[in-house]
Parts: structure tokens; sequence; C-alpha cells
């Protein structure tokens, strides 16, 4: 049976890209088996993805793709295989505990290498699922020292993307370097209306009637990195502030899940602060 990869190369744009990508496949013994491509006419940049399949070299493929493509062209050929997260997490459960079923469930095509977080709360939930949970306490360590723990621990594994569920903690630039374009991060979309503690109670004071969560990557600024999924539920009057936390809770995983399958799949392209996604 034949090896099935995923290629995805964004480059200046210019005519004749998507023949000339698709020559150096053909030529090469790949099949393509879908495709799809698009084209940033503000940037003038060029996105191609495609599900290819063959006895191919990679490395042969992408030699001759950067000779054709130009030195600007970034390009990424993979063998289709499940990739290598880790999450990690403070207190709230559903986030976690939705990604941890769907990994049960084989719904998630990745391996979970670890947990982290800065309590113990939820080992009890980690360990049903035989994964292993480390316990990272932050308490009388500055915001440097504990990220330089968490980051021990992290180099012994890995990763591919680093999950960010419902972790309450502002992760610094020097961490984040480490990582980029890799940590996936979800967060209610009352952002920047109601920030702080709370903001499920906040937002009822205010009578909102629309409940959203986004999930980003995470980049030097907070919140504001590429988006990659977003949802909203409608609420109203009769909702209590804890009905519409338990309602966001439920569009927080939701989004982050979608996301998270849409990164396992290499459907995202980074795009300035922006995604394309295919």
């Amino acid at each position: 049976m034949l090896n099935s990869y995923i290629i995805k190369v964004d480059c200046p744009d210019r005519k004749g890209l998507v023949y000339d990508v698709s020559m150096v496949l053909y030529e090469n013994d790949a099949n393509i088996i879908t495709n799809r491509e698009f084209v940033d006419l503000e940037n003038r940049r060029f996105f191609f993805r495609a599900e290819i399949n063959g006895d191919i070299s990679v490395s042969c493929i992408e030699e001759k793709l950067s000779k054709k493509l130009g030195y600007e062209a970034n390009i990424y050929l993979s063998q289709r295989k499940r990739k290598n997260i880790v999450i990690m997490c403070t207190k709230e459960a559903h986030a976690l505990g939705d990604i941890l079923i769907k990994h049960y469930s084989n719904e998630l095509n990745a391996n979970i290498l670890a947990i982290l977080s800065n309590y113990e709360i939820l080992s009890s939930l980690v360990e049903k699922f035989d994964i292993p949970y480390h316990f990272i306490p932050n308490e009388g360590l500055s915001r440097a020292e504990h990220e330089e723990k968490i980051l021990h621990v992290l180099k012994n594994y890995d990763i591919n993307y680093i999950v960010l569920a419902k972790y309450m903690r502002i992760l610094t630039p020097e961490f984040v370097k480490n990582y980029p374009n890799k940590i996936i991060n979800i967060h209610h979309s009352f952002l920047p209306a109601f920030i702080g503690a709370n903001p499920y109670k906040q937002a009822y004071n205010r009578g909102v009637k629309i409940i959203g969560a986004t999930a980003h990557m995470v980049n030097d600024n907070l919140d504001e990195g590429p988006i990659i999924s977003q949802d909203i539920i409608r609420v109203d009057h009769t909702y209590s502030w804890r009905d519409m936390q338990k309602a966001g809770k439920n569009v927080e995983k939701t989004v982050l899940s979608n996301a998270l399958t849409l990164a396992l799949e290499d459907k995202v392209f980074i795009n300035g602060n922006k995604t394309i996604i295919f």
C-alpha cells in the first residue's frame, strides 16, 4: 500500500505555480488525491495544500520544489501520521476532559504525551486515561522560574503542538519563542470586554445575548495570535450567570476541539497575524 503525505506550500504569487508544483510531484511519482489553493491578493502570496500518495523521496521533492519556487517559499512535506501533543491546564476540566475522551475513543489524530498543570486538582481525571501528569506548582516562584521548570519537562518530549486547555497563566515571549506557531489556546470571546475574574458573571450583569469562544495560535501578544476557529451560541434573559458559564464551556471545548483537528490534519497556514484554513 502506498504511503500518504500532506504537502503545504506558501510563496510569493506568480503565474504557473499550480503547474510548477504539480509537475514536480508528477515527475517524482507522487499522485495528487486532493488539493486546494488560495492567493492572498493584498499581499500577493500563494498558498497550496494537497494530499498525495506514492513511493516518494521527501528530501528529493523538497529540494526540487525549493529550486523551482525560490528561497522565499515555505515547503512542508510529511507523511500522514499521528502528531504528538502535550496539554497544559489549571483547574477547569471541561476542555481537557473533552480532548481526553476523544483520544480514548480514537477520534483524535494525536498521541497525548503528557499533561502539565500548576495544580494537582485534575490529576485524578488524567490517571483514568493512563497519561503522565506533571504537577509544576508556581507558588513562591517568579514567572521566569516557573516557566523554566515547565520547559525542563517539555524538553523530554518530541512535541508537535502544545494545547492550552484553559491554562490560566500568561506565557511570556521567552517561553513562546521555544514553540513558534505550536501553541494553541482557547478563551471566551468576551475578551477584551470582560477580562479578569468571572467573565461570565460580568457578561450576565451586562445582559449579553451572544456567548462565544476563540481558539488561536499563541504569540507575543496576549490573546492576539492568529485565529484558527470560533463559534457562538445565543443566550437570553432567562439565563443565570451559571447557565451562561455552562453554555460557554460547551462552546469552548467544541471550538478547541475543532481547532486542534485542523492543526493535526495540517490544514492551517499562518499568514501574518491571520490563518488560511483549508
